[in-house]
């Protein structure tokens, strides 16, 4: 009856609901376009009659879009907190395009990326309520980020509301992510908003199982869909939070799960990605990579590390010419005093109470760059590599491929006679091993199932 009633709904409301919400949105980017024309992107003017007028037009627009989507009514409960109270509003959890929903009522600013404001009729709506860009393609990006919202957060409530999505990407609403510092790094107030979709027939949520384009079609088939927003006090950071954006992020996350209900679990956007990656890095079920992305992120081994800083690394690890460290040994390499995650790191890549660090180099290559897989394995060579002719043996890449791909011993060795055509009992990263590496090592992959680590499995 379900799938009846979905087919049924296809046919008929969702094509009427679709081009309505496509209509208003085109007769909402006149009014957009007049408000935007001429107005300083650095400083905010005294709001004049007419574009407070404009500002009425676009949200009685924007409302009528979502009420024909189905969202007819939005409960909301609490009290918002004025520009002056709290600048910055984080909001969570975040599941889905239809959280643009509080952001229409309040006109409040976001974070967009700067490729948004390009996007025809969608672009000029997007730049009327005065987002902060950030730009992929700029590497710092991240710093100029972090200093738009603190300019704007200590303005003394000249400059709109910040609405940010700590938790920086989509999840399906089980639980709360860790939260990322952008939205606490000001250290000023800020008001923690609950969303809620308690609906009974569709989830609204996009995640890899539930894709953006059929949350939309779902959603716009049923008669109604329920939008439940509630403002929390307004919470003021302490001298130690604003010193310490982690703890800040940390306390606001714990009372926000608190009134939703949810548990939390100290995973970021980063592993997130690192989960989703495509190719051979992609990880199985049970793989214990998280864990060592939450445990470098605790202790803030991820901060600030590019391709530069894992070349500089890979050079210092290659001058131990495979010397294998204690754990004392690995918490000095570190400059980390001995706590308990230093050990916990340490007992991913220890044998006979020692690791090589080579390996632990390799790992942070993984997670800080997930989709870049290839990366990885060329960094894995450059510390593994004879210097006379930059060449490995069959043992080294065995390293290098069970630490960054998790594959088995004897798909190695046919790998290795593969590639090794000439019988040299060795090779370099050249073309024939990259070309070997891309393609050998997804299919053998795939083939094998090998694609855990013994290291990386739970319970070791």
């Amino acid at each position: 009856p379900l799938t009846s009633a979905i087919a049924v709904m296809t046919m008929t409301l969702f094509p009427v609901r679709l081009l309505f919400a496509a209509f208003m949105m085109l007769l909402a980017w006149p009014f957009a376009f007049m408000a935007t024309v001429g107005r300083s992107e650095d400083a905010v003017e005294p709001l004049s009659w007419w574009r407070w007028l404009v500002d009425l037009v676009l949200k009685a627009i924007m409302r009528a879009m979502w009420f024909s989507g189905g969202f007819h009514w939005v409960r909301v409960k609490g009290r918002p907190a004025l520009p002056s109270e709290a600048p910055i509003l984080t909001m969570a959890p975040h599941s889905s395009y239809f959280d643009a929903i509080p952001v229409t009522m309040t006109m409040a600013s976001i974070v967009m990326k700067t490729e948004s404001k390009d996007i025809p009729v969608w672009g000029t709506l997007i730049k009327f309520i005065r987002p902060v860009f950030v730009s992929r393609s700029d590497q710092d990006s991240r710093r100029k980020t972090v200093e738009e919202i603190k300019r704007r957060a200590c303005s003394d409530g000249e400059w709109p509301q910040i609405m940010i999505f700590p938790e920086g990407t989509c999840t399906n609403r089980s639980c709360l992510i860790a939260f990322k510092p952008g939205a606490f790094i000001p250290g000023v107030p800020v008001q923690p908003v609950l969303l809620r979709y308690p609906n009974e027939m569709v989830r609204i949520s996009s995640t890899p199982k539930q894709g953006v384009f059929k949350i939309l079609w779902l959603t716009l088939c049923q008669l109604h869909n329920s939008i439940e927003i509630e403002y929390l006090p307004t919470y003021t950071p302490s001298e130690e939070e604003k010193k310490d954006p982690a703890l800040f992020a940390s306390n606001v996350r714990h009372i926000m799960a608190k009134a939703l209900g949810l548990p939390i679990i100290d995973y970021s956007f980063e592993d997130c990605q690192l989960a989703m990656a495509k190719g051979p890095l992609r990880l199985p079920r049970h793989t214990c990579l998280l864990e060592f992305a939450r445990l470098v992120r605790r202790l803030g081994l991820k901060t600030g590390v590019t391709d530069e800083v894992l070349h500089e690394e890979a050079f210092k690890v290659r001058k131990l010419c495979g010397s294998r460290l204690d754990v004392e040994g690995f918490s000095q390499y570190l400059n980390q005093p001995l706590t308990e995650a230093v050990q916990d790191i340490f007992s991913l890549f220890e044998e006979h109470g020692k690791m090589d660090v080579r390996e632990y180099v390799i790992a942070l290559s993984v997670v800080c760059r997930p989709f870049r897989y290839l990366e990885t394995i060329k960094l894995a060579f450059r510390m593994f590599e004879a210097q006379e002719d930059g060449a490995v043996v069959e043992d080294e890449l065995a390293v290098v491929l069970k630490t960054a791909l998790g594959i088995g011993d004897f798909v190695v060795c046919d790998l290795f006679r593969a590639i090794d055509c000439q019988d040299k009992g060795k090779i370099t990263f050249g073309r024939s091993i990259y070309i070997g590496l891309h393609v050998e090592c997804d299919l053998a992959v795939r083939c094998a199932g090998i694609i855990i680590n013994p290291k990386y499995q739970q319970g070791n």
